[in-house]
């Protein structure tokens, strides 16, 4: 099953970084935040990636097309007239992404339209590019499988201006709407899962997935929440990406599965 990233936004509500690179380049921890994603699902055995780039899209493309070279250690042999690039170490990931450019000003929904060439016409999973998380993927698809509607997000209770939810006693999706207050109500942390009819919801490159599309699903009872209790964290800013920094530095993040 492939992994869907939307990775293509201006970020500048973290302008300090942004203007020199896309937000999901911008590092935790020594690598892209977007790294950080791709390995969580990674452990858990998805190793297929579709990137939606779009701002600085270049940049995203340039560090994968180097990977190798970023994390190995190299030796440039230009002795005797040679130009030779010995890789040491191979730390190379598992993986198989492909990088679609889907325009600088395109909305989300546009940016998931544009790449469904590569889907094949088969359930994906999609997030966004800017947060981590420790829920189980495994089990959220059992999850998705399980009800058999069109899209199931991941859901947390977090005091945070994001898509806010109103879920019914069968977890359902019973109102989608836009950010609003800071009111403790369980809000769409991404992570979702969907199913290929989704693009009969997405119109256009102005089409914003969290507005018409999510709202529609909703009303048709074709939205499910995937209820997360554990570790969920935004990157909207310096002080976001700080303290997910610390958490790092801890040695104790909740999304680090890989290394324990």
């Amino acid at each position: 099953m492939k992994v869907v990233l939307l990775a293509g936004g201006l970020g500048t509500r973290i302008s300090e970084e942004s203007q020199y690179k896309p937000k999901p380049m911008i590092e935790i921890g020594g690598k892209p935040i977007l790294w950080h994603i791709m390995k969580e699902y990674s452990y858990y055995g998805f190793d297929e990636f579709i990137i939606c780039a779009g701002y600085k899209q270049h940049i995203i493309k340039d560090w994968f097309a180097n990977y190798l070279l970023y994390t190995s250690d190299v030796t440039f042999n230009y002795l005797e007239g040679k130009s030779e690039v010995l890789i040491h170490d191979n730390h190379c990931e598992h993986w198989k992404v492909t990088i679609v450019d889907t325009g600088l000003h395109t909305m989300t929904g546009g940016r998931i339209k544009r790449i469904q060439p590569y889907i094949e016409n088969e359930p994906f999973m999609m997030t966004y590019g800017d947060g981590v998380c420790d829920v189980n993927v495994q089990e959220l698809l059992k999850f998705h499988f399980a009800h058999g509607k069109t899209a199931t997000l991941t859901s947390v209770i977090a005091e945070q201006q994001k898509g806010v939810l109103d879920i019914g006693a069968d977890n359902a999706v019973k109102l989608f709407r836009e950010k609003s207050q800071r009111d403790g109500t369980a809000i769409n942390a991404g992570y979702m899962v969907l199913n290929p009819n989704i693009f009969d919801y997405l119109k256009d490159d102005n089409t914003v997935f969290e507005k018409e599309p999510m709202e529609e699903l909703a009303k048709k009872g074709e939205l499910m929440s995937y209820s997360h209790r554990g570790f969920w964290q935004c990157m909207d800013n310096v002080r976001e990406k700080d303290t997910l920094e610390k958490y790092i530095a801890s040695g104790c993040a909740p999304w680090i599965k890989w290394k324990q």
